[in-house]
């Protein structure tokens, strides 16, 4: 394997080149571009399809079309360069995605990561370098019609299979903070107040897709906590954390919850040690982790 600096490229926005645009090649002559390998983004849009990319003449493999991304920036995660070049290249704006999971390509002396989010704000596509013929909302069963790009072309059946897939862990919360006796009884709203900021953490950096018994590399479920007693006066979190508060009893609420989530289709992961509650939300279709599981996590 060898390191080649570009004769040319994908010229930069502004500033001067990164060191990790480079192709790395290999002793039979295969060039990968990204010394530190690469990233792209799929964006779905339940409406429209997939946002893809018409690849410009000069690019590798021209002419087909791909998803937005390109090479990762030294020290940077292949999430955050998802995001950066999808910008950079498509215009798209952060605030309108929900990471959803990531893919690995991995060779060994190359990776491509792809990064998988929903739309969740409506947006239109712009070129934004010269890297793009054109920017289009795909239908999913109109991709393969089009000549793709040989990488995209290899993972896009497994990753059309996952779209649809979306797992969400249930958290049981008085069971979590009644699983330490550090007092939080004289304050359960803080105690609460404090698993759901830890709970932002899982929902921002996501879970081993073995975790979930899914495909692919990272997963970022839904996180839904559900809050009984003296615990529903804990303020709702600014971030992704969704709560529920039971207005009786919290098993029955989180049964409820779990049975209306896997009805919708969601793959419901509850989070407790309660043995009874567990038995009835294996019976409407969820799985079951104990609370050190996500103390583990969190």
């Amino acid at each position: 394997m060898r390191i080649e600096e570009p004769s040319s490229g994908p010229p930069r926005p502004s500033g001067p080149r990164d060191p990790g645009d480079a192709w790395v090649v290999t002793d039979a002559g295969e060039r990968y571009w990204g010394r530190f390998g690469a990233a792209g983004l799929l964006a779905h849009d339940a409406a429209r399809g997939v946002l893809l990319q018409h690849r410009v003449a000069w690019s590798h493999h021209g002419g087909t079309w791909g998803i937005p991304g390109g090479a990762r920036h030294q020290g940077e995660s292949a999430t955050d360069a998802a995001i950066r070049e999808s910008h950079e290249e498509a215009g798209v704006p952060v605030a309108a995605l929900r990471p959803k999971f990531t893919s690995v390509l991995d060779l060994g002396l190359w990776s491509y990561t792809t990064l998988v989010a929903d739309v969740v704000d409506p947006f239109e596509p712009v070129i934004a370098d010269p890297e793009s013929y054109a920017l289009e909302w795909v239908p999913l069963d109109e991709v393969d019609a089009l000549p793709l790009h040989p990488g995209f072309a290899d993972a896009w059946p497994a990753l059309r299979d996952l779209l649809a897939v979306r797992p969400t862990v249930l958290v049981d919360a008085a069971n979590v903070v009644g699983s330490v006796p550090d007092g939080w009884w004289r304050d359960r709203a803080g105690a609460a107040s404090t698993l759901l900021e830890r709970l932002q953490g899982l929902s921002r950096l996501g879970l081993a897709a073995a975790e979930l018994s899914l495909p692919g590399d990272t997963w970022f479920p839904a996180v839904v906590a559900v809050l009984e007693g003296e615990a529903r006066a804990t303020v709702d979190p600014a971030g992704c954390v969704e709560v529920v508060r039971a207005d009786a009893a919290g098993d029955d609420t989180l049964v409820a919850e779990a049975r209306r989530r896997v009805g919708d289709g969601e793959r419901v992961l509850l989070v407790s040690s309660d043995r009874a509650l567990g038995e009835r939300a294996v019976a409407v279709g969820a799985e079951v982790r104990g609370v050190s599981w996500l103390r583990d996590r969190v």
